[in-house]
């Protein structure tokens, strides 16, 4: 009498006898299926960026940015978004003597809204950021 094979050997540093090839197979046609019936992206975005010229040009040896409860950021009183602002910080921090931030955020605006500006500040070269209406979080805190 013959004795059955087992798919695995005695020996414990063999190889197993398992045939992995149907099971890569298998992916392989899995994975094209998934390709075929991924639906190709059909809406779109627009997007309009900033130019030079449509920028407020007013930059003063000191200039103040404002964020109210609102969310709207205001340069100089002039209502801007992100990338108007990282914009206008480049420009004043490119100058001979790079002029004063003034960051005054009301005490009720949003925290992500106010670190998304400190954020675009940081990376367009602001480098002299002042806090001057501290004081009215003196209750908050």
């Amino acid at each position: 009498m013959r004795r059955r094979r087992s798919i695995f050997r005695t020996d414990p540093n063999a190889d197993p006898m398992i045939n992995t090839t149907p099971l890569i197979d298998v992916m392989l046609v899995m994975l094209v299926m998934f390709i075929i019936t991924v639906p190709p992206p059909t809406h779109s975005v627009d997007v309009t960026l900033p130019s030079d010229a449509a920028l407020p040009v007013d930059i003063r040896d000191r200039n103040r940015i404002t964020i109210d409860a609102a969310d709207i950021i205001r340069w100089n009183g002039e209502a801007v978004d992100l990338a108007e602002l990282g914009l206008l910080v480049k420009r004043a921090s490119e100058r001979a003597e790079p002029a004063t931030l003034m960051l005054e955020p009301e005490a009720r605006a949003r925290y992500l809204r106010v670190d998304a500006a400190i954020g675009a500040i940081r990376r367009n070269g602001g480098t002299r950021i002042a806090f001057p209406g501290i004081a009215q979080y003196r209750e908050l805190i």
